[in-house]
């Protein structure tokens, strides 16, 4: 299943400049311990379920969700051993964060560039060492103050860096963590090299790595709210506020990769409630869960890009494009307002074709196009497919 998504994807990054989001989140299915078998434990370490760590292509440029580069999905069914932090990268659960994109690069090969992105549980240094070369870059947020070549350590370095600009960023709601409003941050960067640290497994990894690092810190947060802080280490070079401030927008993208997990869960396919009994069988479940959930994030994200350039080809086969074509006369409405309005064979085209079999009406005013509405329009969808072709397989003209 993976790997026909990962065919599409390589003609759809072709020449583009690719952001390979990754990240890990946990299928809690403890409200159904007693009708679920062959689960592990998850986060907590006695709920049970299972984990996955989705490898997600965005355009740099546009901010197009092009689909899934990688899917990994396991069940923690043993408990770490005694000499887990002396043991190699490929035996620990962390190795996820270098086999994604490894497996991934099948997929990017026609891109013209990639930025590997994942958050602080992917500051790791073998994945430093390992996967950047000539057209592959990472984008990490710092997790550990990691010592600095020639003295000091890696946070308190970035600390005492000059300050090289102030800018102003609208920060979303994140119910249960912060409220919405306008940051103004306190922006300083500078090359560093960190140096490799005592546990590191790999023989070979180097003694030391240049990166750039990106210090990102909000000035006077209102009260009782925890002010902005990341500290971003880069392949990237970073050596003006321009190319800083590039920096700190491609990591912003990481709301896809979160936007694609609430989609999985309560936001769309609603995946914790599954009736599947068997743990192998969830983990199946979960990938195709990703893939439908990825397909239902770019359709909502399609409508809402200001190109409309993206074809609809990069989620749908050529027999879905001929039924979605056919279907055009019934779902246009009768007022101007209820055409479509967007490019044919265009993916805005498709989402908006979509949302109409979910139950949208077509009026801007109707604001029901969300990640929920795009679920019930491709399920509809997929069943008028088979019986479209079906009836063309029984009853040939």
């Amino acid at each position: 299943m993976v790997a026909r998504v990962r065919q599409r994807l390589a003609e759809a990054v072709a020449g583009r400049h690719v952001l390979a989001i990754q990240d890990t989140s946990e299928i809690n299915y403890e409200s159904k311990r007693g009708r679920k078998r062959g689960l592990g434990t998850v986060g907590n370490g006695s709920d049970v379920g299972l984990f996955i760590h989705p490898v997600l292509a965005i355009d740099a440029e546009t901010g197009d969700c092009l689909g899934l580069a990688d899917v990994q999905v396991w069940r923690r069914l043993k408990k770490k051993a005694a000499n887990y932090r002396q043991q190699p990268i490929e035996e620990k659960e962390s190795y996820r964060w270098l086999k994604g994109p490894e497996r991934a690069k099948w997929g990017f090969a026609k891109a013209a560039m990639v930025t590997v992105i994942d958050d602080r549980e992917g500051d790791i240094y073998e994945k430093w060492a390992r996967l950047p070369d000539r057209r592959t870059h990472l984008l990490t947020r710092a997790c550990r103050d990691r010592a600095i070549t020639g003295g000091g350590t890696l946070f308190a370095t970035m600390a005492a860096l000059p300050e090289r600009h102030r800018f102003t960023l609208a920060l979303p709601t994140r119910p249960g963590r912060r409220q919405a409003r306008q940051a103004l941050l306190s922006l300083r960067f500078a090359k560093l090299c960190i140096s490799r640290p005592r546990p590191c497994s790999d023989p070979n990894a180097p003694a030391q790595i240049e990166l750039s690092a990106v210090d990102v810190r909000e000035l006077n947060p209102p009260a009782g709210e925890e002010p902005v802080h990341w500290r971003l280490l880069t392949t990237h070079d970073v050596e003006n506020i321009e190319q800083a401030l590039t920096v700190i927008g491609w990591y912003r993208q990481r709301w896809h990769v979160e936007q694609l997990f609430r989609t999985v869960k309560r936001q769309g396919l609603d995946l914790e409630e599954s009736v599947f009994a068997d743990g192998e069988a969830l983990e199946k479940l979960a990938v195709v869960a990703l893939i439908a959930a990825c397909q239902t994030m770019q359709l909502v994200l399609a409508r809402a890009s200001s190109s409309h350039s993206q074809p609809a080809s990069h989620v749908f086969d050529d027999r879905e494009l001929q039924v979605l074509a056919a279907l055009q006369a019934r779902l246009r409405g009768r007022t101007v307002k209820q055409q479509n309005p967007y490019p044919p064979g265009s993916l805005a085209w498709a989402a908006w074709s979509i949302a109409r079999l979910g139950g949208w009406t077509g009026y801007g005013s109707d604001k029901s196009t969300g990640p929920i509405t795009m679920r019930d329009g491709l399920e509809r969808f997929r069943a008028i497919v088979q019986g479209y072709f079906l009836n063309e397989d029984l009853c040939p003209s």
